[in-house]
Order: C-alpha cells, then structure tokens, then sequence
C-alpha cells in the first residue's frame, strides 16, 4: 500500500527531494512572515488607535 519502501526511500522522493522539500520550507518560511506581518501590523493598528483614543477623550 505505501508509496515508498522506506523513510529515505519518501524524503529522496525519487530524484525530486531537494525540489519537493525545498518548495515546502519556501512556502512555510512565506506564510510564517505573513503571519509574523499581520501580527506586527495588528499590534501597530492598535497602539495607534489607543494613541487617538487619548487624545480625543483628555483633550
């Protein structure tokens, strides 16, 4: 049933590996920075509103 004889035999892929693997640590290193700039952006959003926020009720 399984694909691959072994464990090298699925990370090697055939002759594709470094290709396949490759694709994959690049996809995931995009969305970690998607997620790490919508993180960062979230926290900037909101340290300005809060900014406003003072401003407009102690004035």
């Amino acid at each position: 049933m399984m694909a691959f004889d072994s464990l090298a035999d699925f990370i090697q892929m055939g002759t594709h590996g470094a290709f396949v693997w490759s694709t994959y640590g690049l996809v995931l290193l995009i969305l970690a920075g998607l997620i790490a700039n919508t993180i960062q952006g979230r926290r900037k959003t909101l340290r300005q509103l809060k900014k406003r926020y003072s401003r407009e009720t102690h004035s």
